[in-house]
C-alpha cells in the first residue's frame, strides 16, 4: 500500500475573498505520478499554489505527512514554474539555477559547501546538460532551460516534484525525453503534473484528478470520453496521432446563467 504524503481536505481558495476552487479533497501518494487536468480557470494553478504555501486558503487543510528532516516544517517539494514566470533575461548560469535549488539546505550567510556543487554537478549530467554549466539562462534552448529547472527541482532530493505546463517550454520532439527524465524521477519521488494537454498526460500518469472549481479524482489514467466531458461540461475527443494523441473539443457553448448568457468555453484548445 503507497504511503500518503500530502492531504488536502474540504479546501477553498480563491482571490481577493472570491473562491476559484473549493471542496477540494485529494491524497497524493508516495511514488505517484499525479496528473491534474481541466480547462483554463479552473483552478489547476489555485490549487498549486495552496500547495506549494504560496496561497493561503480560505478555509480547509493541506496536511504534509512525509517529512525528511526531523526539524522540517513540511515535506520537501521541488517546483517547475510555468514559461511565463521566467525571466530568461537575468543573469544567471546553468549551474547556478540548479545550485540555487540547495538554498534551504544553507543558512542565508554561509556559502554552498564541496558536497552541493558535487550534486549539483551529478544532476547537471543527469539533465543532458554537461558543458553548458556556465551558459546563461537566456542562450539556452527552451528544451535545455527547462532541463535545468526541472534540475533544480529535484537537486533537493525532494518527496514530490510539482510541474505546472511543462510542455509550454519545448517541442514535441523534445517531449518524449521529457517524459523518460520524468519516469526516472518518479522512481525516487512522487511527481504531480499539471496540463491542459489531455491526449499526452493519459499517456504518461498512474492517476489523473480534474479540477473544475471542484475535483473529481480517477485512481488510474483509464478514463473515459463521458468522465472527461461530465468534468470540462464540454465534449472532448481524444485521438492518437503516432506517439502522443492530442485532442479535439467540438463545437459547443457553455450555458452560465440562462440560455441568454452563454459564452464560448475557454477548455485550453
Amino acid at each position: 500500500m503507497a504511503k500518503p504524503i500530502i492531504e488536502i481536505k474540504n479546501l477553498c481558495a480563491g482571490y481577493d475573498g472570491r473562491a476559484v476552487i473549493h471542496g477540494i479533497n485529494l491524497t497524493i501518494y508516495q511514488n505517484d505520478f499525479l496528473g491534474i487536468i481541466g480547462p483554463n480557470g479552473g483552478g489547476k494553478t489555485t490549487l498549486i499554489k495552496c500547495i506549494l504555501g504560496l496561497l493561503k486558503p480560505i478555509s480547509g487543510e493541506i496536511i504534509y505527512l512525509d517529512k525528511i528532516k526531523e526539524n522540517q516544517k513540511r515535506l520537501s517539494v521541488g517546483y517547475l514554474p510555468q514559461y511565463n514566470a521566467i525571466d530568461r533575461k537575468f543573469p544567471i548560469s546553468v549551474e547556478e539555477v540548479i545550485l540555487s535549488g540547495l538554498s534551504v539546505e544553507k543558512k542565508l550567510t554561509s556559502h554552498f559547501t564541496k558536497e552541493h556543487h558535487a550534486k549539483v554537478e551529478a544532476v547537471i549530467h543527469r539533465m543532458g546538460l554537461a558543458g553548458l554549466e556556465k551558459r546563461a539562462i537566456g542562450q539556452l534552448s527552451g528544451g535545455q532551460l527547462q532541463r535545468a529547472l526541472l534540475g533544480r527541482a529535484i537537486v533537493s532530493d525532494p518527496s514530490v516534484v510539482i510541474l505546472d505546463e511543462p510542455s509550454t517550454y519545448i517541442d514535441k520532439q523534445f517531449e518524449a525525453r521529457l517524459y523518460e527524465l520524468l519516469a526516472e524521477i518518479n522512481k525516487d519521488c512522487a511527481i504531480v503534473l499539471v496540463s491542459h494537454d489531455i491526449g499526452t498526460i493519459l499517456q504518461q500518469v498512474k492517476t489523473i484528478a480534474c479540477v473544475n472549481e471542484t475535483l473529481d479524482y480517477h485512481a488510474s489514467s483509464e478514463v473515459t470520453g463521458e468522465w472527461l466531458e461530465k468534468n470540462f461540461h464540454c465534449p472532448i475527443e481524444l485521438l492518437g496521432h503516432g506517439s502522443i494523441p492530442h485532442r479535439i473539443l467540438t463545437e459547443h457553448q457553455h450555458n452560465k446563467k440562462g440560455p441568454d448568457e452563454s459564452h464560448t468555453c475557454n477548455c485550453g484548445h
